[in-house]
């Protein structure tokens, strides 16, 4: 399996971006589709965007990060990113990062293998 590691959170203002990586390490990250999730205090865990393997083909974004987040991957490197632009107060949560050895996991993240430890994220107003 790989092991992940995200990085990148911190605390910004509203309308700031802010751009995540997650590492991966162990296994061919090519052959392995990502999500990105997060978390904020008192809510459940929901998927903010995922991204097929191989190419990047299959990419999911939920509605509300639509037009201003971005996930892209670079299998050179063995990471994949979450490009986050306009952040607002409501993006604020730990985020982490998911790989699956499914083609494409999809938003789903009970088909997802392997997590990483989690970047807080914080946006002031």
């Amino acid at each position: 399996q790989v092991q992940l590691v995200e990085s990148g959170g911190g605390l910004v203002q509203a309308g700031d971006s802010l751009r995540l990586s997650c590492a991966a390490s162990g296994r061919t990250f090519s052959r392995y589709s990502m999500g990105w999730f997060r978390q904020a205090p008192g809510k459940e865990r929901e998927c903010v965007a995922s991204i097929g393997c191989g190419g990047g083909t299959r990419i999911y974004y939920a509605d509300y990060v639509k037009g201003r987040f971005t996930i892209p991957r670079d299998n050179a490197k063995n990471t994949g990113y979450l490009q986050m632009y306009s952040l607002k107060p409501e993006d604020t949560a730990v985020y982490y990062c998911a790989a699956s050895s499914r083609y494409s996991a999809g938003s789903s993240d009970g088909l997802y293998d392997v997590w990483g430890q989690g970047t807080q994220v914080t946006v002031s107003s």
